[in-house]
């Protein structure tokens, strides 16, 4: 099996059994976003412990590629700090933008670095990073809630 293809495999397994999915209690914040080009919609709520994720949970719609980036990001961010989850969130967009040129790090991404193919397609990034700034607008919020 061609590394392609067990990376297209890791896609739609992600995307068949979507790890988090269903919006969960408790939660400090919750976003929508929806990307605009194709009409992937993410729910996402977040659930901070100190300054640990606890919980990620999403309700989407749209493409293989949205939900299964949502999924995997879901599993890498929770039990890390915010600190950590946005160091992942990162390396991601920086392997998402780089159109498939930068050899991502699979002891960091894990599952995300299945994803490197699509960064080769302009049109599909923004599916593959939209759980991702769910995730890191949600953060944001919790934290601003925190603080007030």
């Amino acid at each position: 099996m061609s590394v392609e293809a067990m990376y297209q495999e890791i896609i739609l397994d992600h995307y068949k059994a979507k790890h988090h999915a269903g919006l969960r209690d408790p939660y400090e914040a919750e976003v929508t976003h929806v990307n605009p080009s194709c009409g992937d919609e993410i729910m996402l709520r977040v659930h901070l412990d100190g300054d640990t994720v606890a919980d990620v949970s999403y309700d989407a719609v749209g493409c293989s590629i949205s939900q299964a980036s949502t999924s995997v990001m879901s599993d890498l961010v929770i039990g890390k700090t915010v600190d950590e989850g946005m160091a992942l969130a990162a390396s991601f967009s920086e392997m998402m933008h780089s159109r498939g040129e930068i050899e991502p790090d699979e002891d960091v991404l894990e599952d995300a670095v299945a994803f490197v193919g699509v960064a080769k397609f302009p049109a599909r990034v923004k599916c593959a990073l939209l759980g991702w700034s769910a995730w890191k607008d949600a953060v944001a919020h919790a934290l601003a809630a925190k603080e007030s």
